[in-house]
């Protein structure tokens, strides 16, 4: 009787601590993203921008984006870098045609691969390289940008100290489950990743979406510590080179890229396993920020069944119901910002789910990546 005692005192204490790490992330963290606001800039700059996006048979894709990215308003020097990295399809010849018409267009085709780099770390050096100006805006093939002003408002997140901005790249809002679940993932990503870099300690940007110096690219040596990794060019070279001082946030809804949504769950599976496969190569402190965030996350549903049962209902639901609220407040101030707002009324749903995210995708950090991109 009494090991049952301090069963249920010890299933109680635990859902009381998850609440306590859940309350501290959402009050530390993530309510820097929601209540955000753009400094006041003592003067304003427009800097010549390069463009780089890498593409391998992805001549579709271009045809139905890269207009989006040649036509934006900015009258300061840019230039459009594509790397055709050994496509097979038509890209060759789109881009050449576009060329015609967009004089700011720089084609960069590439005949051969490099051996022992996987992913898309070689076209996207070669690309850097090639590129005319200082600050390097990426995108890819299957992202357009959201506005006219993307160019404008993603360089303006430079200033004296500043090598990193990091953007928003969101997913297209279609019919269907799917699409929210996708849509959901993809801002409680962001809704981290903004807010680590807000609090002084980025780990990561994602390559849809994302500008840094091209002198801070070289000085680091490019990608070479993470030659050997699938993935990383985004957040693994962030990682190494953000620190509180260099790195900026643009939160602006005229600055985020959108891309197609996965087709299917198997398909979403498949991307956000290779995304995963990074993690263990996360420094020690992200690490473990990130995960005890995704532990208690994952733990706090099935304790708080648990207190309801075999503790005290009394107790139990004023601890849930202040998390509940919080981050309703959160979520709410959070998708305004990043204009995933009709998601707001599901969110309660959403973040139950992602208890099953966290069953389905936890393998991905131990699991062997492909060795291609494409």
């Amino acid at each position: 009787m009494q090991f049952l005692i301090y069963w249920r005192e010890g299933l109680f204490g635990g859902f009381v601590f998850v609440t306590v790490v859940q309350l501290f992330y959402y009050l530390y963290f993530f309510r820097r993203l929601a209540f955000f606001s753009v400094p006041e800039k003592t003067k304003s700059q427009q800097h010549p921008v390069s463009v780089v996006i890498s593409a391998r048979n992805e001549a579709a894709e271009l045809a139905k984006n890269l207009p989006g990215v040649l036509v934006q308003t900015y009258r300061t020097t840019h230039e459009v870098i594509v790397v055709n990295h050994n496509s097979l399809d038509e890209t060759a010849y789109l881009l050449e045609e576009l060329q015609k018409t967009f004089r700011h267009l720089q084609p960069v085709n590439l005949k051969q691969d490099a051996i022992g780099i996987p992913g898309k770390k070689y076209p996207l050096s070669i690309g850097i390289k090639e590129a005319k100006h200082e600050i390097i805006l990426l995108t890819d093939a299957d992202c357009i940008p959201a506005s006219e002003f993307w160019i404008q408002k993603m360089q303006n997140g430079y200033n004296e100290e500043t090598d990193v901005v990091l953007g928003y790249g969101a997913y297209h809002k279609k019919p269907g489950l799917l699409n929210k679940l996708i849509r959901f993932e993809t801002f409680h990503t962001a809704l981290q990743y903004f807010s680590y870099a807000l609090a002084g300690t980025p780990y990561m940007g994602v390559g849809r979406n994302l500008s840094y110096k091209k002198g801070l690219f070289f000085r680091n040596k490019g990608f070479s510590a993470i030659n050997h990794v699938m993935s990383g060019d985004d957040d693994l070279f962030i990682s190494m080179v953000a620190g509180k001082h260099n790195t900026n946030v643009v939160i602006d809804q005229e600055a985020i890229t959108l891309s197609e949504p996965p087709k299917n769950f198997n398909e979403w599976i498949r991307q956000k396993t290779r995304h995963y496969t990074t993690g263990k190569y996360y420094k020690p402190v992200h690490k473990f920020l990130l995960g005890l965030y995704s532990f208690s996350h994952f733990l706090f549903y099935p304790l708080f069944v648990a207190a309801l049962v075999w503790y005290d209902w009394k107790w139990a639901i004023p601890a849930f119901f202040i998390r509940f609220l919080l981050q309703a407040l959160v979520y709410h101030k959070a998708m305004r910002k990043l204009n995933e707002h009709d998601l707001f009324p599901w969110w309660w749903v959403l973040d139950l789910w992602m208890f099953f995210y966290y069953i389905i995708f936890a393998p991905a950090v131990w699991k062997k990546p492909r060795k291609t991109w494409k």
